[in-house]
């Protein structure tokens, strides 16, 4: 380990070695990007690849830019994929769970990821040209901190988006839940009244709207109903969702009433939430002594003590 240490000083110490590494490891980058482009030009120029995108858009309104960039990133997409299924279904699976539902979310992803890397290590090493003071090894260093943030970002981005979307099902499921009940009393049955729940919250939460609206179109298709509503969990990734489909399951397979199984789970859930919100509640005085400590006491300190700390000043200055 120190023979590679004192190796790498020796090395880095040497400036017209290091030099040379810097011109071959730009070359390297620019050849990568200008080979990127040039296979994206040419998806994009394929008209056999346009053909077929045309072929399986199914929306033609929107068919124009999503059409440009599958074929775009088509040829990019092989090199940038990974090659283990496991992180595949994982990523496949964030990205549903986050809100995008295209079948090409996961090409697009990578894609996005190795064209910021190589985009943003690009401009860095632009911007050093008008930075003559910085030595080659900080910027190697800045060059490699761009690529890092470049294949770190769209990871962030889809954290975000998965939080916000799980957010999103999280307040509209009580409401779902009140309606699915009222259904489900009145007489409709299981997949009408999702539909018809579906078809209420639409405005006012879409997201779980088109959840539910996908459990329904699966039932007609032909899927059990047991298989749709364990599809909706995996989606939704949920817990409070997934156990309201672990109570409709259950109900369905030995035959108890549905309604019954619904008012019960939803008086629990209803405390569930009431027991939460009184959590949060009992959080909030521990959670407000710091900012009293640090923003309110030091100005209550100011104006109690502030004048008679004056006072003290103004007569010791009179007694010199």
């Amino acid at each position: 380990m120190d023979a590679l240490i004192a190796l790498l000083d020796n090395y880095l110490a040497d400036e017209t070695t290091l030099r040379w590494t810097a011109i071959a490891v730009v070359a390297v980058i620019i050849f990568v990007f200008a080979s990127g482009l040039s296979i994206i030009f040419i998806g994009v120029t394929d008209p056999i690849r346009r053909r077929l995108g045309m072929i399986n858009e199914t929306e033609p309104d929107k068919g124009s830019l999503s059409l440009k960039i599958m074929t775009a990133i088509g040829p990019v997409a092989a090199f940038v994929l990974p090659k283990e299924e496991l992180e595949r279904n994982k990523v496949k699976r964030d990205l549903y769970r986050a809100g995008f539902h295209s079948p090409q979310a996961m090409q697009i992803f990578y894609a996005l990821k190795a064209v910021l890397a190589i985009s943003l290590a690009a401009i860095t090493l632009l911007v050093s040209r008008f930075m003559p003071s910085v030595d080659t090894q900080s910027v190697m260093i800045y060059v490699a901190i761009a690529s890092a943030v470049g294949l770190l970002a769209p990871n962030y981005f889809l954290s975000k988006s998965l939080e916000r979307h799980l957010r999103q099902l999280r307040n509209g499921f009580p409401d779902a839940l009140d309606l699915l009940v009222v259904c489900v009393e009145s007489g409709l049955g299981l997949g009408p009244a999702l539909q018809r729940v579906a078809d209420e919250i639409n405005v006012s939460h879409p997201e779980l709207s088109t959840e539910l609206a996908t459990v329904n179109a699966e039932m007609r298709a032909g899927v059990q109903r047991e298989k749709a509503l364990k599809n909706l969990a995996e989606r939704t990734g949920l817990p409070d969702i997934r156990g309201l489909v672990a109570l409709l399951v259950q109900s369905m397979r030995f035959g108890t009433s549905v309604a019954d199984a619904l008012r019960i789970y939803s008086e629990e859930f209803r405390d569930k939430r009431m027991q939460a919100a009184e959590e949060l509640a009992a959080k909030i005085g521990t959670k407000m002594i710091f900012p009293l400590v640090l923003c309110m006491f030091p100005v209550f300190f100011v104006v109690a003590v502030g004048p008679a700390a004056l006072r003290i000043i103004d007569a010791f200055g009179n007694l010199g």
